[in-house]
């Protein structure tokens, strides 16, 4: 399967702004790339491309007073067409086994307050068979306890306020979710990418960014998606951290006002494009709120 994704941003400052947008295929997935998925950013100084401690892909830039900054960026993906694979059988890494990087996605994060958690993750979870049956205890409660919904959307809400307020999109079912596997003692990173409609039933609504996480079992990283709570074809993951403060798709260090902004992610025939299915976020459908993050 050929998938065709890609995004456009636009954006206005008043003043002198430093950006970082973290836009492109994170690097675990590019060798799949049929066309590069090259970020294009005009109405700002020279972008400088990085790598960040996580190893996900980010360019800077400095956004010029007065101009409309429009960063772009468009591929081609091949893909399995297959859904998130489902090894019912994968077992936990004993903690003092796990690598030391891996160690990181266990403790509390500006998002995942763990050791508010964990009392109520182990007299909830304790009893279910540990590995990936105990991750799917989570997701299935997580799933039941939140009701979604882009109205409920706000930048600000932690694991423990989702856990309370019993609402959010998909970051907070991520973050619920991530939280309590890791007062579990289950190794578990957020991740954010593009997911689209294939092989479920069309949305007609704007495309967003798609949030969902990985725990380590048997060595390795494995998918959940807590929201959706099933197996899906065709996620684009961009970028892991440890919650959404890691991998908001524009960290602006200054005031900005958002223009525009559009999602495309299509499976496509081999010899065609798919038109991109996108609209502006509008005040009934606060889209970007989700993976940006502004710091003044």
């Amino acid at each position: 399967m050929q998938i065709h994704f890609g995004c456009e941003i636009a954006l206005e400052c008043e003043q002198p702004t430093p950006l970082v947008f973290m836009l492109r295929v994170q690097p675990e997935r590019r060798r799949f790339l049929l066309v590069s998925d090259n970020l294009e950013i005009s109405g700002g100084a020279a972008s400088v491309p990085y790598v960040d401690g996580f190893g996900n892909l980010c360019t800077r830039t400095l956004a010029s007073p007065g101009r409309t900054l429009r960063a772009t960026t468009d591929g081609l993906m091949l893909d399995t067409g297959k859904p998130d694979p489902v090894p019912s059988s994968a077992q936990q890494v004993a903690i003092h086994q796990l690598p030391a990087d891996v160690l990181r996605y266990l403790v509390s994060s500006r998002y995942c307050e763990v050791d508010l958690l964990s009392t109520f993750a182990w007299n909830t979870f304790g009893a279910t068979p540990p590995g990936w049956q105990r991750v799917q205890a989570v997701c299935d409660f997580v799933h039941a306890h939140l009701t979604f919904g882009y109205e409920h959307a706000r930048s600000s809400r932690s694991a423990l306020q989702a856990f309370q307020e019993r609402v959010g999109v998909c970051r907070d079912f991520a973050h619920l979710a991530v939280t309590l596997c890791r007062a579990l003692g289950i190794p578990a990173r957020y991740t954010t990418g593009y997911l689209g409609d294939i092989g479920v039933p069309f949305v007609p609504s704007a495309m967003d960014f798609s949030a969902w996480f990985e725990v380590w079992l048997d060595g390795g990283w494995f998918t959940f998606d807590a929201r959706h709570n099933t197996p899906r074809i065709g996620r684009i993951p961009i970028a892991y951290g440890c919650d959404a403060t890691d991998v908001a798709f524009v960290t602006s260090f200054g005031l900005h006002r958002l223009i525009s902004f559009k999602v495309w992610t299509d499976a496509v025939d081999p010899d065609r494009r798919t038109e991109a299915r996108a609209q502006p976020p509008t005040a009934e459908s606060p889209l970007p709120q989700e993976h940006a993050t502004a710091v003044s």
